[in-house]
């Protein structure tokens, strides 16, 4: 069996002190945001006990999906690129960008380059995407929907190039056999956020799974705890979002959590079974530690189970 956790969205802070030049941009309003919105929901303190208990799970591996940093200043990115080496090795975790990463044209050039080891593909000379990390019975395929977008707006693109490549390289796992987990930031079902935070180019990624398959598709953005699905050639694949990594108790979107997938079997039948570790608490004064919130078994495309 493989375990296999994911978690998103953390928002690492506290915000570093900017010069006025690094905020003549977009970065002005997510600044102002993060010190009157954020910085009171999205807190180390529960991030830290997250990442504490994942630990005592002891998964085999970590995806994270995204959205590392707030406004992608170097420091923030030099930050996370620390915190990455803590969390676990270059071969234990792997990362894909997200929409606040690339927070201003050049910032995910910058992040890429810092995290380039948890970014990097078996065997590749650097960071390309979709890239494919093979463990275990699995294949991680990294998608980047991380674009520098204007104010106001969150919108991811993956283009038609990495549309290409992703049809061929999950055609190629195909038919290897293995267990293919995407993992993406934004999420590549329909409607699933609002407008001027959508992945623009959402129906590319779910052609590309529909003629290709897949058998777990991971993401983050939301912020939220949803469970979906989008078609592929031999049933619905499963489509999986986890609260943001960092939220505290008490806000609007649930607190701080991390998926727990244990994937077993072979090809034609794999079961996975998801485990949801987090924070019960609806409010901080009755905030307790992280605990098992549910229990889902997934059903995964081509097997008897997601046949019958």
């Amino acid at each position: 069996m493989f375990r296999l956790a994911h978690l998103s969205d953390p928002h690492l802070g506290p915000m570093p002190d900017a010069r006025l030049r690094d905020l003549m941009s977009k970065r002005m309003i997510g600044y102002v945001n993060w010190h009157r919105n954020r910085a009171r929901a999205l807190t180390a303190s529960w991030l830290d006990r997250l990442v504490d208990d994942m630990r005592r799970q002891a998964p085999d591996h970590v995806a994270l999906t995204g959205d590392l940093v707030n406004i992608a200043l170097d420091q923030e990115i030099a930050a996370a690129r620390r915190w990455l080496d803590a969390l676990a090795p270059p071969d234990r975790l792997s990362v894909v960008p997200g929409n606040h990463d690339a927070y201003v044209p050049g910032a995910l050039r910058r992040a890429s380059e810092a995290w380039a080891p948890y970014m990097t593909g078996d065997g590749a000379p650097g960071v390309h995407f979709p890239y494919v990390r093979k463990r275990g019975p699995l294949a991680l395929v990294g998608v980047s929907s991380a674009r520098a977008s204007g104010p106001w707006f969150a919108t991811g693109r993956i283009g038609s190039r990495q549309t290409r490549h992703l049809r061929e390289t999950l055609e190629a796992l195909g038919a290897q056999g293995v267990f293919r987990v995407v993992m993406i930031h934004h999420p590549p079902q329909r409607g699933a956020t609002a407008w001027h935070k959508r992945l623009t180019d959402a129906s590319r990624v779910r052609a590309a799974i529909k003629r290709a398959g897949a058998e777990l598709v991971l993401h983050g953005h939301t912020h939220l705890a949803t469970r979906t699905h989008i078609e592929g050639p031999h049933g619905p694949v499963p489509v999986i979002c986890v609260p943001s990594a960092s939220n505290g108790p008490g806000h609007k979107r649930p607190a701080a959590r991390y998926n727990l997938f244990s994937i077993d079997g072979a090809h034609g039948a794999w079961t996975c079974e998801m485990e949801e570790r987090g924070f019960r608490a609806q409010t901080l004064e009755d905030a307790g530690g992280v605990d098992t919130l549910a229990r889902h078994s997934l059903a995964i495309p081509g097997t008897p189970a997601a046949v019958a």
